[in-house]
């Protein structure tokens, strides 16, 4: 079961650029990062605090709380894009919007584990945004041309929320003990600590509520007033009812969109393959052949897709508890060792989640500046290659920041962001033209797309507690750098899987911002078509004819 197909008005009166509406759209969308990004500065420090854990495996219940808002909403978003086609896009944006709004309501009030942990699922389950989104995107767009700067507004929207969510989470958590002066202890917020970020964050998903039902407009094909379906000119390609995603850092995706989960535009281009006979009459018992969905290079960049998920992931579980975790490492004793790293840094929450914030930052700069450059400089796949195999070196560095000098730490911090967003920010867009690449058909891309959210949302529900638990065992052990050598390991197979892919032969990428910028030069150079013409003998058509039939002779049989 697939959305109803975005469509395009023959006789729309207006095929402008849909400004206000992709700006309704946003508001809506930029609601969900913040949501999901603003527990992660506080996320272990609240299952200390509920009594859940101890210091100890407080990681792996703290990977729990964060992984059950993505298991939630995979195993709900086909229920979503349904009932969209039945009832429309808008009612369900903004129900899923309440959900999240409820869900963070839940976290904020909760008075013990168990009760966080159903709100952050309850908000999984209650939101299927992004599917719907990525469709009223397509259905709002009436003209080819706008798509690619359509298309990037919502990657652009998606790393804004993941500046603002961590900010909000971790500047506004215990404000009794931030801000005594405003918030008395035995008061409403000194009660319950974390309920201002929640509280925040509920508010800005009530104005996006408010302003998508008086001003958002529906887009189903089917419930536009005075239109019918004979207005429309053609069909553009089926959306999924679930959306490829990375990480956190990383905007849900359609792999049709031609931003990748970025706000660049990428354009394929394959040279023509033909094979005829030698007397030039066409092979049609090839061309009558449906293509195969899941060939031997799909399935393996969707593994690679999932490989890279996890450990991205993990990262973003492990980073703000190591950087909150007691440093209880002697720094003038002589008999410390190699692995001898037992706590963390020991920031404040405070603290960490500007780290965070400012670690959106920079990946707004590496996907909007780096990447078009580096993938026009390197090519795609070479561009693939470089990042998957130096991965493992953006986890294997950072148990290493508990043990520099104090003055030294935040330089440390930002070197580890930095090298980590240029490996990551650039693998998952390129991961994601590669899948594309490799589809033998458009008509089967609904199938990988499927296969490749499929895969994600399992990595992102898995990461989580298994980093965390990987964080407590190290712990317990006196080595809280396991984790982190652990996402390393998973890295290097990633690395050691590039043996079992290859390039697509005679296939190309070139990557471009979608909106002009006059600080980086794009080549307008046409591009030369290039067709591939295999001759095949008659003598040999003849025999491959004859295994066809003898094949569906043995099937029928």
């Amino acid at each position: 079961m697939v959305l109803t197909p975005a469509t395009r008005s023959l006789a729309s009166p207006d095929d402008s650029f849909p400004s206000l509406q992709l700006f309704l759209l946003a508001i809506c969308r930029v609601a969900e990062p913040i949501a999901l990004t603003s527990i992660f500065p506080y996320s272990w420090v609240m299952v200390k605090d509920l009594h859940m854990a101890s210091g100890s495996d407080a990681s792996f219940y703290a990977g729990i709380l964060i992984s059950a808002f993505s298991l939630a909403e995979a195993m709900t978003g086909m229920f979503w894009g349904s009932l969209s086609d039945r009832i429309g896009r808008k009612p369900v944006l903004l129900s899923g919007c309440f959900g999240t709004m409820l869900s963070l309501l839940l976290v904020g009030f909760a008075p013990n584990f168990w009760v966080a942990l159903l709100g952050r699922a309850l908000g999984g389950a209650l939101n299927g945004n992004i599917g719907v989104i990525q469709t009223m995107v397509g259905e709002l767009v009436k003209r080819p041309e706008h798509e690619p700067r359509a298309y990037a507004i919502m990657p652009f929207v998606w790393s804004i929320g993941t500046i603002i969510g961590p900010a909000i989470g971790g500047l506004l958590v215990k404000p009794a003990e931030g801000y005594p002066a405003l918030f008395p202890a035995d008061g409403l917020f000194g009660r319950f600590p974390y309920l201002l970020p929640n509280l925040v964050c509920s508010l800005m998903l009530l104005l996006s509520i408010i302003g998508g039902w008086l001003f958002l407009q529906e887009t189903h094909p089917e419930m536009q007033p005075h239109s019918t379906h004979q207005f429309f000119e053609h069909t553009s390609a089926e959306q999924p009812l679930l959306a490829t995603s990375g990480a956190t850092a990383n905007a849900g995706v359609d792999l049709r969109a031609e931003s990748y989960g970025t706000f660049n535009q990428v354009s394929l281009h394959d040279d023509g393959n033909w094979e005829v006979m030698a007397d030039g009459s066409p092979q049609a018992w090839k061309e009558s052949s449906k293509p195969q969905a899941f060939t031997w290079r799909v399935t393996m960049l969707v593994v690679a897709l999932a490989i890279f998920t996890y450990h991205s992931m993990t990262y973003d579980h492990l980073l703000p508890i190591f950087l909150q975790d007691e440093n209880s490492r002697g720094h003038g004793a002589g008999q410390n060792s190699f692995l001898d790293i037992p706590g963390g840094v020991g920031l404040s929450t405070q603290t960490v989640g500007m780290i965070m914030s400012t670690d959106g930052i920079i990946a707004l700069v590496i996907q909007s500046v780096i990447f078009p450059a580096l993938a026009q400089w390197l090519g795609v796949w070479r561009l693939f290659v470089v990042v998957t195999i130096l991965h493992p070196i953006a986890y294997f560095m950072v148990p290493f920041v508990a043990v520099l000098p104090p003055h030294l730490t935040f330089v440390g911090i930002y070197a580890c962001l930095i090298v980590r967003n240029v490996l990551s920010i650039i693998d998952y867009p390129v991961l994601l033209i590669l899948i594309k690449q490799a589809s033998p058909s458009d008509s089967v891309l609904g199938k990988i797309n499927g296969l490749a959210a499929s895969a994600g949302a399992a990595s992102r529900t898995v990461a989580p507690p298994v980093a965390g638990f990987l964080y407590s065992t190290g712990a317990q052990i006196g080595c809280t750098a396991l984790a982190w050598w652990g996402s390393s390991f998973i890295a290097l197979l990633g690395a050691a899987q590039l043996w079992f892919i290859h390039q697509k032969k005679n296939s190309s990428a070139t990557v471009a911002p979608a909106a002009r910028c006059r600080y980086m030069s794009v080549s307008e150079e046409p591009r030369n078509d290039v067709v591939h013409i295999l001759v095949t003998d008659v003598e040999t058509e003849g025999t491959a004819q004859a295994d066809l039939r003898a094949n569906e002779t043995g099937k029928g049989d």
